[in-house]
């Protein structure tokens, strides 16, 4: 696990676009923490990183937006999903096997049916004021690399 401090949004994105530029394709991004930690925020990173150059926005009543460039990322809001049959409905596991980027913000919901392979989990926390995020990035070692 590799832990760093991110003192702004603007840091938070950057922390994310290091992580989108080493993003091969068929990774799983996941995130757990609260309302308001930058879960969009970082999303918006990765999307740069992977070199994407669209606006990103949360897809919380949609469920699934989709940002496509090289590689395709798509990110999930699974808030409201509280059962398995929630689940099935967003059409989830026919992304896993499309071998793009997902990001899926409130991945508490869905603990259990992440994939194990390429999994990288990025937990969220707030730090010692309203801005500052304690960001844990944990998988692949290679993925890790990109934070150190």
């Amino acid at each position: 696990m590799v832990e760093v401090t991110s003192n702004s949004p603007a840091q938070t994105e950057e922390f994310a676009q290091k992580l989108g530029k080493v993003l091969e394709g068929g990774e799983t991004i996941a995130y757990f923490g609260g309302l308001g930690m930058g879960k969009t925020r970082f999303t918006a990173g990765l999307v740069k990183g992977m070199s994407i150059y669209e606006d990103v926005s949360s897809p919380t009543f949609s469920l699934v937006h989709e940002y496509h460039g090289d590689k395709t990322l798509y990110h999930f809001d699974m808030y409201r999903i509280t059962t398995f049959d929630d689940l099935c409905s967003t059409g989830f596991f026919d992304y896993l096997d499309s071998g793009n980027v997902l990001a899926i913000e409130w991945s508490e919901n869905i603990e259990s049916a992440l994939p194990e392979e390429k999994l990288i989990r990025i937990e969220i926390s707030r730090g010692v004021n309203d801005e500052q995020r304690i960001l844990r990035m944990s998988g692949d070692s290679k993925y890790e690399d990109s934070w150190r």
